[in-house]
């Protein structure tokens, strides 16, 4: 009978480096690309500006969105 304890251990360990490399790369590369900068918000508060100016129809229910 085989023992399949050390194989399983490291594919463990190899999935954990794998996904904790992966979590640092896209945390490194999003600071590269600017998204924990000070206009980091920004995004937000324009996609909330948009939607104030939507026009409402006549019982005040805001109009359905036109198709991209």
């Amino acid at each position: 009978m085989s023992d399949y304890t050390y194989p399983s251990v490291y594919f463990s360990y190899f999935l954990f480096v794998l996904l904790a490399g992966g979590a640092c790369y896209f945390s490194f590369r999003s600071t590269k690309d600017g998204y924990w900068g000070k206009d980091s918000e920004e995004p937000k508060y324009r996609m909330l500006e948009d939607d104030n100016d939507r026009p409402t129809s006549t019982t005040g229910a805001a109009a359905p969105r036109r198709p991209l």
